[in-house]
């Protein structure tokens, strides 16, 4: 059986599997900068999704999409430095987590898109 996901619920997941990445990071001056990066990018996309649910229009709806778009290309980012840093080993344990960014990248980007044209399409 196909398990159905709650977007919502999708990201408090990875927000949680980003923590844990966080925490794993070395104690080290660059290690502690890209926890503290990191752990701000990480929550944002979970806190802005939940607040587009309840946006106000059309155009706060994108909006806070994009600010989730934002904040999860700067997670992809972060994933990738600490990748080739190899702050984490095997780096391969980053693999899903790097692929799940995608994945919400990819939804966020078509969510977007859709948005706008429905209300572009709503203005004719």
């Amino acid at each position: 059986m196909e398990r159905v996901y709650d977007l919502e619920d999708r990201f408090v997941d990875y927000t949680c599997r980003m923590i844990d990445v966080v925490e794993a990071l070395p104690k080290t001056r660059s290690g502690n900068y890209m926890a503290g990066q990191l752990i701000r990018s990480c929550h944002s996309p979970a806190f802005n999704y939940s607040e587009s649910q309840a946006a106000e229009s059309a155009d706060d709806f994108i909006h806070k999409l994009k600010v989730v778009l934002k904040e999860l290309k700067e997670c992809r980012t972060s994933l990738k430095i600490i990748i080739k840093k190899n702050y984490i080993r095997p780096s391969a344990k980053l693999d899903p987590l790097f692929k799940e960014t995608e994945e919400l990248i990819a939804i966020i980007g078509k969510c977007i898109s859709t948005a706008q044209k429905n209300k572009s399409n709503r203005g004719k």
